[in-house]
């Protein structure tokens, strides 16, 4: 299979049927992963504070400064929450919290230190997204690379490409004009590359966006990491896809069916042949996101907790057993996933 343009993957979507994108996606899939095989991680996603600057119409979790309602956790409060995750078998934190003009880099780099100090090796996180990674290295005054380093030095090995919802510029004045630009975040997140961490690839889908702004999100995405792998970097891990929740936003709108979502992962699987796993959202997607994994995708997370979804309307279903049956009758061999530090900071 050649490497799919623009135009193809335009055509594909208006043209092809559901068994068609799903075969095409399924024999890409095919070229990292065995068929019958997935993996899987049990995460919390920790939002240490609720204060932000950010005003994104689409988020329903934000709290100004000095308004009602805002919070930032203790040390101690953090700690829990990872040994309740602990408790549960899961070892990935995601570390999220928006844009807080009260906590400077300082504030996370003690934080990220003493969880490594903590923990070591029995949890991984990853420590902020793209774009907090943005606005601290902004706030502070210091270039992508020194903010880069002091995460790195603090035992930081992964920072997520979140913030990235749909990476337009059209789409980021409609919705996030205090969010960075395009070019800024993936210069940003190139620094993050370069500094040894390893980084990830987001997209969230079911806002106003076009086909078009869809397929240049994955036209950025595949780009970046031909350039990563070209330069001799690790690159993306990974690429996943969720869906807008609607509920309690400014923005507002209805969410977009399960069987888009499946057309959407299988057509990213196809489009990003240069991106090994392709994440199905059990936290957005619930039940149906397994079935994804007939459409693509081959890896997938049991959250614990996000509150930045469940305000705008996700629900988290704790009993893990039951849904680690549902890939399982859908005939799966899913297997646990430990988190591993990136492999520029093994010797470290």
């Amino acid at each position: 299979m050649s490497r799919v343009s623009i135009e193809e993957a335009a055509r594909l979507w208006r043209e092809a049927s559901d068994e068609e994108l799903r075969d095409l996606a399924g024999a890409v899939r095919a070229r990292w992963h065995e068929p019958d095989h997935a993996t899987y991680m049990v995460m919390r996603i920790v939002n240490y504070t609720n204060v932000c600057v950010a005003q994104c119409d689409y988020c329903a979790f934000y709290v100004l400064p000095n308004q009602e309602g805002g919070y930032v956790l203790d040390r101690g409060e953090v700690f829990a929450k990872i040994d309740e995750l602990l408790e549960l078998g899961g070892d990935l934190v995601g570390f999220n919290g928006g844009f807080n003009p009260r906590l400077p880099l300082d504030y996370y780099c003690d934080l990220f230190a003493a969880v490594r100090e903590r923990y070591g090796d029995r949890v991984e996180f990853y420590a902020l997204t793209v774009a907090e990674f943005l606005y601290l290295a902004d706030r502070a005054g210091i270039s992508h690379a020194e903010a880069a380093a002091r995460l790195r030095d603090a035992g930081v090995h992964w920072v997520t490409g979140g913030g990235s919802e749909i990476l337009t510029e059209d789409f980021r004045k409609r919705h996030a004009k205090f969010k960075y630009t395009v070019a800024e975040f993936f210069a940003a997140q190139r620094a993050i590359v370069e500094s040894g961490m390893r980084t990830t690839a987001t997209m969230v889908i079911g806002f106003d966006e076009t086909l078009e702004e869809r397929l240049e999100h994955l036209q950025r995405t595949r780009d970046f990491q031909d350039a990563c792998l070209r330069d001799g970097y690790e690159g993306l891990f990974s690429f996943l896809c969720w869906t807008y929740k609607p509920y309690g936003t400014a923005l507002g709108g209805r969410e977009i069916s399960a069987e888009e979502y499946r057309r959407h992962i299988a057509l990213s699987r196809i489009f990003l042949d240069n991106v090994e796993h392709v994440r199905t959202s059990v936290l957005t997607q619930n039940a149906d996101a397994f079935r994804a994994l007939d459409y693509g995708a081959d890896d997938f997370d049991l959250p614990i907790e996000d509150e930045v979804t469940q305000k705008a309307g996700a629900t988290i279903d704790l009993d893990l057993e039951a849904l680690l049956a549902i890939p399982r009758r859908l005939g799966y061999r899913v297997e646990y996933r430990h988190a591993e530090r990136p492999a520029a900071l093994r010797a470290s």
